[in-house]
């Protein structure tokens, strides 16, 4: 198991927080120098705050352990393709490097603000895609289920 694959694992165990929260399972985990500073998953239900999503729940956590706004030498690693929002968010922290998991063709944001992150950025895609493939549909089964 590679780095990438073993903290995309991490960032798979906060997305079951979230599906067991009954919010989008989508999870986030942010390391700098081969240390988990931030981790966070979905909590827009809970919170009643559509800004609660993963990558901002992790941002501010990391933030707060390394004591400062800016994530630089930091990778984020997200079971989904972030959003505008998060990836705004993202450029503005000056992550280093992101890592995600499960491509969003909706509401991604490579498909509708491919310039939101930093710059300097690199992107990593595909990691663990199946798996955070699979959490995402699942949970939106369970859903249509419980609305039959």
């Amino acid at each position: 198991m590679t780095d990438d694959e073993r903290y995309m694992a991490m960032a798979i165990g906060e997305a079951r927080k979230a599906f067991e929260s009954d919010e989008v399972p989508v999870g986030c985990v942010i390391v700098c120098e081969n240390r988990v500073v931030g981790r966070g998953y979905n909590l827009t239900e809970t919170l009643s705050d559509v800004t609660a999503h993963a990558e901002i729940q992790a941002i501010t956590a990391a933030a707060q352990t390394l004591g400062g706004k800016y994530l630089q030498g930091c990778t984020m690693y997200v079971t989904m393709e972030p959003c505008v929002m998060c990836a705004g968010a993202i450029g503005w922290a000056q992550v280093s490097r992101l890592v995600y998991g499960a491509s969003d063709e909706k509401k991604g944001y490579s498909i509708l603000s491919s310039g939101a992150l930093h710059p300097k950025c690199q992107v990593e895609k595909g990691i663990l895609e199946n798996e955070c493939k699979e959490l995402i549909k699942s949970f939106f089964e369970r859903k249509r289920k419980r609305a039959e």
